[in-house]
């Protein structure tokens, strides 16, 4: 048997305390679809906060929202033009059929579905798979067996999310480094190195917070669309005609005339929207509004350009097929450009680490993975975080992926699986969500099914072909992923049954201490516990092991609001728990999310405020008991079979230790709890 720590009192306590929406104190608004942290003109509506600017808001969301998105034109159409040996010509009838397709793929699925209704369904200002699927949880939680199917369809969206989340750094990256083929090909063999450099540094940067390095990259974003809008004006202008390729009727033509290599180009086209899913997840970071105002008067219009031009390019010199981006470019200017698309190319990684960062604690406050460290980087947006394990892991994946395929043209190939399976689970949480939310009439619902539904099906269908072709990356990953989250739910329920049975109602407990006058010893017992209905188990272990009471019992539950600061005298919330004079409370300790959730210091505070009691002194000398065991997965298949009891035993001894993320002292901080076995 393997030996790990019970997750008892924290792994209820850390969701407690991390999720932002459970918990609300009445008259909060934390209705769906509201932000309950900031809202969309850039105020802090916490306490009078002040106006933010919504232009440097938008500008920081250059660097960090729109990197992946921003930097397809790199590979999505030279893609389109070599896939399965060229099956697509560059003919004008074929180009102006690819770029119709690509442009009405933007519009459809980037502008409307995710910028113009998608933002709108957040989950208090929190966007991505997880949100919905919290957010679609809550709006069918009266209706039996919704909440879990609705779980399932987030667990697989954000399990194929984090496959392209170590797909995208290593593609994007070594798409523009590669440019140095055609800039510089005496160093051509120097492009798997380089790119691993620049891979190192990004991922050691994330600690310092996506706000700064937001506020880093985004002037480095803007000049990047710039200079691709700029580079596609040019042969635009020398070929008017290009433009016809704006007209849907010419994808429609080139659908009927070529159903075979139009349903094979759809594999490529694809491209042009990966990082819409960032997109939306990582609205948390800056708000709905400026990230709408970036994309439609900054990343939309330079992508349109740069691909109407490159297509201008493939027409009248069709050998440029085989680096479109890069030839639109003056021999003296492609060396600059290679440097300034290796650092868009990094921000373009940037945009889906950010995204798995509020994925992940999304999944955590859900309850589908275990308590991580969260590191808060911004004192103003509570969705600025960054989590070491998360950062540790994609690191390790997306090294392992460039090293093992070793350029984009064969990292292409296994793109697309993720991103497709991700649109169409947004699409289908996006169905079940809107009538309730916005009470949409049945012929909207049919109009969202076939249209976006429609063309990420045909998406998915174009992608699958590519599975044995390097396509099975994202699923191996996504497969992965979905097994640490059932499992981990599994067996978080499996300990929670047992933990429940050990601690009994609260209520209960107190009186039977009440009526046998147990001995009280000197001093301060703080139990910090998720509720006030159920035992503390190290209160409980205390008293029939000891058979004493301390002088004062304070048990504490934390919650975390989704405003940067809660002042004192909306901090705290006592209870006496039935007994005025037994010296047992329970206190409800509300911090923001910019607040250092240090408990001595909360308690303390309390006690200054008069919400206890005590003198302020006492909590100098307080001990803190907190509930762990040993984990053991007992041998057979009951409950769970025995390699996912393995599984999540790991899981368990590697979460983060609440007595460090609580600002408890060492010296004064007591584990106690029995063993429990699964």
């Amino acid at each position: 048997m393997i030996a790990g720590r019970f997750p008892g009192d924290w792994i209820r306590e850390r969701s407690s305390v991390t999720d932002t929406h459970s918990a609300a104190p009445v008259g909060e608004d934390t209705a769906p679809g509201n932000d309950a942290g900031h809202d969309d003109a850039g105020h802090d509506d916490a306490g009078g906060g002040v106006p933010r600017s919504l232009m440097g808001l938008a500008l920081a969301a250059l660097g960090v929202v729109f990197g992946d998105i921003g930097t397809s034109p790199l590979y999505a159409l030279r893609t389109v033009f070599t896939i399965d040996g060229g099956i697509v010509k560059p003919v004008p009838e074929d180009v102006y059929g690819v770029i119709s397709m690509m442009f009405w793929s933007i519009t459809i699925i980037v502008s409307i579905k995710y910028v113009l209704v998608l933002m709108r369904a957040d989950n208090n200002g929190e966007g991505g798979v997880m949100a919905l699927a919290a957010l679609a949880r809550r709006l069918y939680a009266k209706r039996r067996g919704g909440s879990t199917i609705f779980l399932i369809v987030g667990i697989v969206g954000v399990s194929l999310f984090y496959g392209d989340s170590v797909i995208t750094p290593a593609v994007s990256v070594l798409s523009a480094v590669e440019g140095l083929g055609t800039a510089a090909p005496t160093i051509g063999h120097l492009i798997v190195p380089i790119a691993a450099v620049i891979l190192v540094v990004l991922f050691f940067v994330q600690r310092f917070g996506t706000g700064r390095v937001g506020t880093l990259f985004g002037p480095v974003m803007l000049l990047w669309f710039v200079v691709i809008a700029v580079a596609g004006l040019p042969l635009i202008v020398q070929h008017p005609g290009v433009l016809q390729g704006l007209s849907p009727t010419w994808a429609i033509a080139f659908v009927f005339a070529h159903p075979f290599i139009s349903f094979v180009a759809m594999g490529a086209v694809v491209l042009v929207i990966t990082g819409a899913e960032a997109l939306y997840a990582d609205m948390g970071h800056f708000g709905r509004v400026p990230i709408r105002r970036a994309w439609f008067f900054v990343v939309f219009p330079a992508l349109v350009l740069n691909y109407l031009g490159q297509a201008a390019l493939v027409l009248e010199h069709p050998e440029a097929t085989k680096d479109p981006f890069f030839l639109l470019f003056p021999g003296w200017a492609q060396l600059p450009v290679v440097v300034l698309a290796t650092a868009a190319t990094v921000i373009a990684s940037q945009a889906v680490i950010s995204g798995a960062f509020s994925l992940t604690r999304q999944a955590v406050q859900l309850g589908l993975l275990p308590p991580l460290t969260i590191r808060q980087t911004s004192k103003r947006e509570g969705g600025q975080i960054y989590l070491p394990a998360v950062n540790l892991l994609l690191f390790i994946g997306v090294m392992a992926i460039m090293l093992t395929f070793r350029s984009s043209a064969s990292l292409a190939t296994a793109y697309g699986v993720s991103v497709t399976g991700a649109l169409v689970t947004d699409t289908l949480l996006l169905l079940l969500v809107v009538k309730p939310l916005w009470q949409w009439a049945t012929w909207k619902l049919v109009l969202v099914a076939v249209v976006f539904g429609g063309l990420e099906l045909t998406f998915l269908a174009g992608n699958l072909s590519k599975v044995l072709h390097g396509g099975w990356v994202p699923l191996l990953i996504a497969l992965a992923v979905i097994t640490v989250m059932t499992t981990w739910r599994r067996g978080r329920q499996l300990v929670q049954q047992e933990r429940q049975e050990r601690e009994g109602p609260l209520d209960a407990f107190i009186e039977k201490i009440n009526t046998k006058h147990l001995p009280r010893v000197q001093g301060v017992a703080v139990f910090p516990h998720p509720n006030k209905d159920t035992t503390p188990l190290a209160l409980r272990a205390n008293v029939e092991h000891n058979h004493v009471v301390h002088e004062r019992v304070i048990i504490v539950s934390v919650i975390t609001a989704n405003v940067p600061h809660v002042p004192h005298a909306k901090a705290f919330v006592r209870d006496d728990l039935g007994y005025t004079d037994d010296g047992i409370d329970h206190i409800t300790v509300k911090f923001g999310f910019s607040d250092d959730q240090d408990l001595p210091h909360a308690l303390h505070a309390a006690c200054l405020s008069e919400v206890l009691d005590l003198d302020p002194d006492a909590m100098a000398d307080a001990s803190y008991f907190i509930s762990r065991g040993a984990l053991r997965p007992m041998h057979g298949n009951r409950g769970m079979v025995s390699w996912r009891k393995k599984l999540f035993v790991g899981l368990a001894h590697n979460a983060a230790d609440p007595a460090a993320r609580f600002g408890l002292p060492p010296q004064r901080t007591v584990t106690m709890g029995s063993d429990v076995e699964i």
